[in-house]
């Protein structure tokens, strides 16, 4: 399942493959994807991309200033399989549930890539408001969240629990939890509380 590292990957991967890219026309949804359909059209614009936690947010916006087309932003969830590619837009892969096409020829396409189903998007550029920081791109914010709320009740269950709320650790999931545990040497069943305090004299 696609986690924090997965999807800031794929927003290096937008802003790097589609940086430089002229897209154009409208934005096509498949008949079974789980979002909404994007009004959003125009004869030239750019993608941009940024991740934070388990979602990642595209930002879509028009070169002329004069069409007077809003930008649009849309944020992502990737569920279990979710994946953006570039490809040729005559060679679509299955399960390309949006697609942004280039105004070159022949044109590509920017596709959400999902085949199990469990990925969505909607529209805005609101984060989810439940999700702590980043601890990617917002780690000193990440690290105070966590200190400062050690009170919290959700702090008395175990390690392994805990490590996947959201709320504080937000874009950690199944596989990251284990090698952090691993890695660390933690027993998983140990309080959370008792195993994160120690952080609070540490050096930053």
């Amino acid at each position: 399942m696609p986690e924090c590292p997965e999807l800031h990957l794929a927003g290096r991967f937008i802003n790097g493959a589609c940086g430089a890219l002229v897209f154009a026309g409208g934005v096509e949804r498949s008949a079974v994807g789980r979002g909404p359909e994007v009004p959003f059209r125009s004869e030239a614009y750019r993608i941009s991309a940024i991740a934070r936690g388990k979602e990642l947010r595209l930002t879509l916006s028009a070169l002329d200033p004069a069409a007077a087309t809003p930008p649009q932003d849309l944020v992502f969830r990737f569920g279990m399989s979710g994946s953006f590619r570039l490809c040729p837009a005559a060679e679509l892969p299955r399960h390309a549930h949006l697609r942004f096409f280039t105004r070159e020829s022949p044109p590509r396409a920017l596709c959400f890539v999902d085949p199990r189903r469990f990925g969505s998007w909607r529209l805005g550029d609101a984060w989810q408001p439940e999700r702590g920081p980043c601890v990617v791109s917002e780690y000193q914010a990440f690290r105070g969240n966590v200190l400062k709320n050690l009170d919290d009740r959700a702090f008395d269950k175990p390690i392994c629990e805990v490590l996947l709320n959201q709320k504080y650790f937000n874009g950690i999931g199944n596989y990251l939890r284990a090698e952090i545990l691993y890695r660390l040497k933690i027993p998983p069943f140990e309080k959370a509380r008792t195993v994160l305090e120690a952080l609070k004299d540490q050096e930053q």
